[in-house]
């Protein structure tokens, strides 16, 4: 079998592939050599037959997946990498873990076990010792902060404990490309806070292209650098997060980017939004760091007048654009703070918006969400 080889680094994909079922997914996408992108859709767009694609578990039936430059899976000319050959870690929503070895065990299995893509397996095999391999996998799992749970088995373990087992596993193998399938998809809330924290400070340390399947805006605003949208198979949209939000190519996407999603600094509870001057006022004063602050377009009340009462966070601005929806009206604000906002039409009738209108936005402090993650543009 002879295998072209390229300069180009990372990975591309360029492909359809049939279900027995009928489902086609039919898409081309590219991931750069230090990039995370994140793709997202609704339940049965496609995300897991993506994974086990790009994985090996299954081939493609045309078109062709290159990882660093070199085709891993390629009909045309019969090239078709196995998993256990193809460099390409994988983290399962359901973790796969060995129950039957400890957590060290399994961390070390991937030590010891990796595969780079050309043959060569992992440290050990180039030379590694074991105890060369014991440091490896001990200096991994205390970045993940699992060192103390070295001798117990998976069974033993909660589901944020498990998942950073699963990933400190998939990232000893050294690979050339990870890949995240719904990472927090079977984590309570307050667990999937702090594996999305795990995760905002790992994955830019990971070398090579990253794949993050989620449902989750606020997953894809955190951990991607931008963004895909998969729906019945095809992608519809890509970009950064604040492009899709803003122009929303379906329905789907509408929905799915329908909130305000901003950056900013938390100081028990003041939060300074990036690149503005606007600090608001929130009732999450337990932390401080970089958050990213969620507002619904509904929760913002829009006034001719600066407003009294009880809204804590108020401000002059102006109107950006206007739109009608039908039963609501969807206003886009300008600076300080660009926000979308959702009032009913006979609301904005009476307050007189067209764009350059100047009116006052107030938001409880009540109603903004806050979340602990990496500082984010």
């Amino acid at each position: 079998m002879s295998i072209t080889r390229t300069s180009e680094r990372g990975l591309s994909a360029t492909f359809t592939r049939r279900r027995t079922d009928g489902f086609v997914l039919d898409l081309s996408l590219t991931i750069g050599e230090h990039e995370t992108l994140a793709v997202v859709g609704p339940n049965g767009a496609g995300k897991s037959t993506l994974v086990e694609l790009l994985a090996g578990l299954q081939p493609i039936d045309t078109g062709m997946i290159t990882l660093n430059g070199t085709p891993i899976d390629s009909p045309a000319d019969g090239t078709f990498v196995p998993a256990h050959r193809r460099g390409v870690g994988v983290v399962f929503q359901d973790y796969l873990l060995f129950d039957h070895l400890t957590v060290a065990d399994n961390v070390m299995f991937g030590v010891l076990f990796g595969v780079t893509f050309g043959g060569n397996v992992g440290p050990r095999a180039a030379g590694q010792d074991r105890d060369e391999a014991v440091s490896a996998a001990e200096r991994l799992m205390a970045k993940l902060d699992i060192a103390a749970l070295a001798g117990r088995k998976p069974p033993s373990l909660s589901g944020g404990q498990r998942q950073r087992v699963a990933l400190a596993r998939a990232i000893a193998m050294s690979p050339q490309a990870l890949l995240l399938d719904e990472p927090m998809a079977a984590l309570d809330v307050a667990t999937r806070s702090m594996v999305r924290r795990l995760l905002s400070e790992i994955l830019p340390t990971v070398p090579g292209p990253k794949l993050l399947i989620t449902h989750d805006p606020i997953d894809a605003f955190l951990l991607a650098d931008r963004i895909c949208v998969l729906e019945s198979g095809r992608l519809t949209q890509s970009g950064t997060v604040h492009d899709i939000r803003r122009h929303p190519a379906t329905d789907y996407v509408a929905s799915l980017m329908g909130t305000n999603l901003l950056a900013g600094t938390n100081n028990r509870g003041m939060v300074e939004i990036s690149n503005t001057t606007v600090v608001l006022h929130t009732v999450h004063t337990g932390s401080a760091g970089p958050v990213v602050v969620t507002i619904a377009p509904n929760t913002v009340a829009l006034h001719q007048s600066q407003p009294d009462g009880s809204p804590r966070n108020t401000w002059a601005t102006s109107v950006a654009t206007i739109e009608d929806r039908g039963d609501i009206t969807r206003v886009v604000l300008a600076d300080p703070l660009t926000l979308e906002v959702d009032i009913t039409p006979s609301a904005a009738s009476a307050l007189g918006l067209r764009p350059g209108t100047p009116i006052w936005a107030a938001v409880k402090a009540t109603e903004i969400q806050v979340t602990e993650g990496r500082a984010v543009g």
